[in-house]
């Protein structure tokens, strides 16, 4: 199998506390079933797709999940990611430059895209039969000169991470400031398959372990959320 390292990023210890920062209410994401039904075809067809969610999520919704992730990145809140677990946990900035700070649901629009994404846990896991148990999510900010090589999202046989979903937050994205999503054949990892503009209310999603995939270099800064759709239980905070 070609590509980058296999990786699981999420740090062992408990995720980065996020102050309440906005508490106004926003609509709650549209989520019926027959769009459910079309994210559970693209998965099965060709273990990936990627459409545009400003219908669904809303622009109010969006533009607050923005202004938080702004937030964080201008007060210095995000922390340097990192690849591997555990003890294998490191940072190689020759595979991936972003800084990230992870959801916990405690502000206002966090709360409404967990819901949004948990309607999505539970209707792959009707289609599916996946045995989706929860997920995590998190920011990450990419500034002009950062990427993230050629990688998969999970080790091939952990039954961890399932399913990968990125939403964009970026407003008035061209081609030309760079940071596309590159996403590669699962069946021939040096086939690419598709590339994805980093626009606001842009989402991708794809089978974890399967899927290759890599962030172009940013020119300007880069704005998004990473969710990831697990198998295994709750982990005990340390």
């Amino acid at each position: 199998m070609s590509g980058g390292p296999l990786v699981d990023a999420r740090p062992t210890v408990s995720p980065l506390p996020v102050e309440p920062l906005f508490q106004e209410p926003v609509p709650a994401p549209l989520v019926p079933d027959d769009w459910l039904d079309q994210l559970a075809a693209g998965l099965t067809h060709t273990g990936w797709m990627s459409l545009d969610v400003r219908e669904r999520l809303g622009d109010e919704l969006i533009a607050a999940l923005r202004q938080e992730v702004t937030t964080l990145h201008l007060t210095e809140a995000m922390k340097a990611a990192g690849i591997g677990r555990g003890a294998d946990h490191m940072r190689d900035r020759s595979v991936r430059r972003d800084r990230i700070a992870w959801l916990q649901g405690l502000t206002v629009p966090q709360a409404t895209l967990f819901d949004f994404l948990e309607d999505i846990r539970n209707g792959l896991n009707a289609r599916l039969f996946l045995g989706l148990r929860r997920f995590e999510a998190h920011y990450a900010t990419y500034e002009p000169g950062d990427f993230y090589r050629k990688h998969i999202d999970s080790f091939a046989g952990r039954a961890s991470r399932v399913v990968s979903l990125v939403l964009y937050l970026n407003e008035d994205w061209a081609a030309e400031d760079g940071g596309m999503l590159q996403v590669f054949n699962r069946d021939n990892h040096d086939e690419i398959v598709g590339r994805v503009l980093p626009e606001a209310g842009r989402m991708a999603l794809f089978m974890s372990e399967e899927t290759p995939h890599e962030v172009m270099i940013a020119q300007r800064t880069r704005y998004s959320l990473a969710c990831w759709f697990r198998q295994d239980e709750v982990p005990i905070p340390l």
